[in-house]
This record gives C-alpha cells, sequence and structure tokens, in this order.
C-alpha cells in the first residue's frame, strides 16, 4: 500500500526550489540578505556540529541554531525518545487529565536549580519571558519591568518591552511599561526600584548582543536590591541555560544568586520540537492560579505536549550521562585562550570574551597607517561591515559558520553545538587565523568584498 503522503519524494521534486519558494511566500529578506553576503547554500544533512552539501563537503557550525542545537543536530538519544514517544500512542493534549511527562520533567528541570519549586512549559524562549513578565506583575501587583540596555528577550510585544534595541521596538509601540537600565548600574538600578512601582528585573548573565557579561557581584547586589523593595529578580538563561556557559545556568557562576524566576528554552529541545520553560518559586505560581476558576489564566495549546517533554527529558538525561558541562568548561577555555593568544598577533583583533562556550571577538580600530584608511571607510559606511567581512570568507573559503553578533556591532558571537571537540577548536583557529592574515595583508578578496558591503549599505541608508 502506498502511501498518500511521501516526504520524502517530495522534497526530491521539489528541494531545489527553496529559495523561489522563500522569496516568494515566506519573509523576501531573508534569501535576499543570503545572496548577497553568499551565504544561500544548500545544506543536505546534519550531523552533531557539522552540516553536508550536495557534494559531501563538511561545514563546522559554529551557531547551533542561535543556540537550540545544545547536543548537535540528530543526537542518537534524543531521536529515539521522539520516535519512542509517537510509537507510545499516547493520549496526549486531552486537557483535562494529568500526563506524567510534564511532571517528570519539570522534576528533572528542577534539580539543578533547588530554590525554584514550579515550572510552566510553554514552546519558545519568548514564551518563558512572556509567562516571567506576566508572573512577576501579577504576584508583586506592580506594573513596571525594568531591563538592561542591549538586552535581547525576545520579539513578542511583552518580550519587546524589555527589549534593549531601538531597532527591534520602533514601530511597535505602544508596549509595556518599563525603563531601560546599564547593566552593572546599581545606582540605576536603585533609582528606579525607590519609585514603588517595579515588579521586578529581567536580565541575561551573559548579554548575547555583544556578549557582555554581568560584572562580577552584579547579580547578588542585584537581588539584595530588588528584595528590599519587594521585587523580583527574573534570570533570562535561553541562550545561556543548559550549560551553555561551563554552568548549568550562567547565573550559577556567582555565589548566592537565586532569582525568583528563570527562562530556558532552546537547548531543552534538542533541536527537534520546540519547548521553552518558566522555573519559579512556589508563592508565585500559587498567586498566579490562586483558585479553581484561575485554572487556566495562563496556559498555552501545544505547552507541555509528549514530544516536547520527552525530548527534554532526553536533552537532561544526556547532559548527566555525557558530562557535557565538564566538556564544555575544558573546550571552552581551550578556544578562548587560543583565541586571546592571538590579540598580539593581530592588531584587528581587540578582545575575546566571555564563558564556556558563548565567546564573542570584538575587532577596533588598527594602529598601522595602512590599515587605518580602510577600517574608517568601513566605519563610515556602517559599523559592522569588518566583522561581516570575517564571517563570509570562514564559511566561502573555510566551511565555518558563524554570524555577527548584532547589528552594528564589530563583534563575531561563538555559539556552537556543547558537544564541540578539540578537533572542532583546531579547525576554527586555523580558519580564523587564516581570514585574519589576508585581512592584515591589506589586499585580496577579503578588502574587495568589503568595497560591495560598503554599496550594499549606502543603498539601504
Amino acid at each position: 500500500m502506498t502511501s498518500e503522503f511521501d516526504l520524502g519524494a517530495l522534497l526530491a521534486e521539489r528541494g531545489a526550489e527553496r529559495y523561489e519558494l522563500h522569496t516568494k511566500y515566506l519573509n523576501p529578506q531573508l534569501p535576499r540578505m543570503l545572496h548577497t553576503i553568499g551565504f544561500d547554500k544548500v545544506y543536505e544533512r546534519a550531523e552533531g556540529a557539522h552540516f553536508f552539501d550536495a557534494d559531501g563537503n563538511d561545514y563546522l557550525d559554529m551557531l547551533a541554531g542561535f543556540g537550540v542545537m545544545g547536543l548537535g543536530r540528530h543526537h542518537p538519544v534524543v531521536r529515539k525518545a521522539l520516535h519512542d514517544v509517537l510509537d507510545l500512542d499516547l493520549a496526549d493534549l486531552t486537557r483535562f487529565d494529568c500526563q506524567p511527562l510534564p511532571g517528570l520533567l519539570a522534576e528533572r528541570l528542577l534539580t539543578h536549580s533547588p530554590h525554584l519549586d514550579r515550572v510552566f512549559f510553554g514552546n519558545s524562549g519568548t514564551e518563558a519571558v512572556e509567562t516571567a513578565l506576566k508572573f512577576a506583575r501579577y504576584a508583586t501587583g506592580r506594573p513596571r519591568v525594568l531591563y538592561c540596555e542591549h538586552a535581547f528577550h525576545g520579539l513578542t510585544t511583552g518580550s519587546l518591552s524589555v527589549n534593549g534595541e531601538s531597532g527591534f521596538r520602533d514601530g511597535f509601540a505602544p508596549l509595556l511599561p518599563d525603563t531601560a537600565v546599564a547593566l552593572g548600574d546599581l545606582d540605576a538600578l536603585a533609582r528606579e526600584l525607590r519609585k514603588g512601582d517595579v515588579a521586578a528585573l529581567i536580565v541575561e548573565p551573559i548579554q548575547g548582543k555583544g556578549v557582555h557579561e554581568a560584572p562580577p557581584g552584579y547579580l547578588r547586589a542585584a537581588q539584595e536590591l530588588l528584595r528590599q523593595h519587594k521585587a523580583l529578580l527574573i534570570a533570562d538563561e535561553v541562550q545561556t541555560g543548559l550549560g551553555r556557559t561551563g554552568d548549568f545556568y550562567a547565573y550559577q557562576h556567582e555565589d548566592g544568586v537565586e532569582p525568583d524566576l528563570v527562562c530556558v528554552a532552546k537547548a531543552l529541545s534538542g533541536g527537534y520540537v520546540p519547548v521553552g520553560a518558566t522555573l519559579g518559586k512556589d508563592w508565585i505560581f500559587k498567586k498566579v492560579y490562586s483558585s479553581m476558576d484561575r485554572v487556566l489564566v495562563h496556559s498555552a495549546s501545544f505547552g507541555a505536549n509528549a514530544q516536547a517533554m520527552a525530548c527534554g527529558l532526553a536533552v537532561l538525561s544526556v547532559m548527566e550521562n555525557e558530562q557535557i558541562v565538564a566538556g564544555v568548561r575544558t573546550t571552552g577555555e581551550l578556544l578562548k585562550s587560543r583565541l586571546t593568544e592571538l590579540i598580539d598577533t593581530y592588531e584587528l583583533l581587540s578582545d575575546v570574551r566571555g564563558r564556556g562556550l558563548m565567546i564573542g571577538i570584538e575587532f577596533g580600530k588598527p594602529s598601522s597607517l595602512k590599515l587605518r584608511g580602510r577600517w574608517a571607510m568601513l566605519q563610515a559606511a556602517r559599523k559592522g561591515l569588518f566583522a561581516q567581512m570575517v564571517v563570509v570568507p570562514l564559511l566561502q573559503r573555510h566551511r565555518i559558520l558563524t554570524q555577527v553578533s548584532g547589528d552594528h556591532l564589530e563583534v563575531i558571537k561563538l555559539i556552537p553545538p556543547l558537544v564541540f571537540g578539540e578537533a572542532d577548536v583546531d579547525r576554527f583557529i586555523e580558519g580564523f587565523a587564516a581570514v585574519m592574515d589576508d585581512a592584515h595583508s591589506g589586499g585580496g578578496l577579503m578588502w574587495d568584498f568589503g568595497k560591495t558591503l560598503i554599496k550594499q549599505a549606502v543603498a539601504n541608508r
């Protein structure tokens, strides 16, 4: 008996139309951007920290799907769990029963933050943030949420209200009542808290944009200030959580920090099924869900579905059994130290920062006369073009996929899958050094491409 729907046959027949289909039916600017910078590759399959094209060439993944692929692509344990849960034919999402998988995943997840008690499951990092914002405002009875300048917490209306970049916010007002404070500025935090209307401060322990870490002692001091004013601390661990920085959560790098709410997503999915989670203290959840009348006051149609819960349980099992966090610490230190050693060699390389496998490489104004003019030309056209000039040859010539860490930033962010190994470190360093050698030679294809980017930047003004 032939199947009425053959996915493999459909992809074989129409897969080559991928860019045309996207241009016609989805966001037309994405394929346009990919064509412009030469990122319009056709990847056929993926495994671990690598992609493969139709010719069998392998590409090193330093993005992990923006952090989603924590265990790399197609981890066999997570894959088996997904097959298993589908084969069980569970009575999923009846909405009027209590299935075991959400409870089991919540129990397992909470062992990594023993000061927290309960979990709400949604479908993404943005949903996890939205949940935290709603819960904080309801639990405190206050309207205003503080966030840090340059923060990124998502793009839905609530999470956009605590987004620190005007480029994302412009044109979408009015948003929630909010106020930005500089990461690390305790005086500004105290000043806002004294106004008495602050529900919470939401903070990334390491900001994804630019890879900026909260200063030592800041989270603990901020927590104390918030408690004095009966406001909550929300830790956004959507990108930094689940081992990314060499601890299970990034806030755990600082002793005594115990957020009231923690947002988790991305790597918890294993890369297969979207899942987000908001972890919180018992009293907050009991205030939100204060009676049977309020049992559905905050819910998600696909939240806590069996496939997502099975993937989450499998991910946590792999992390424990394969000692993923310890491996991240070791590999991250190796990658960071080898990059730091290059600062004295390349004048365009100004800083290497971050923790674990979340590393920022920042470029800055060169000292030599021959490079200063070229740098100034790029900066006049658009800040961030040099970082883009590095990202493109890394992919084109060395088959290494990286990203610029935010608009108008001369920073590349490295967030490879957590299964990234020593051989992968060697490959990245070799490719990166070759690109830096080309940039410092003052000529060649890299600076020719820079002229193309300048023309594009000027045309878009």
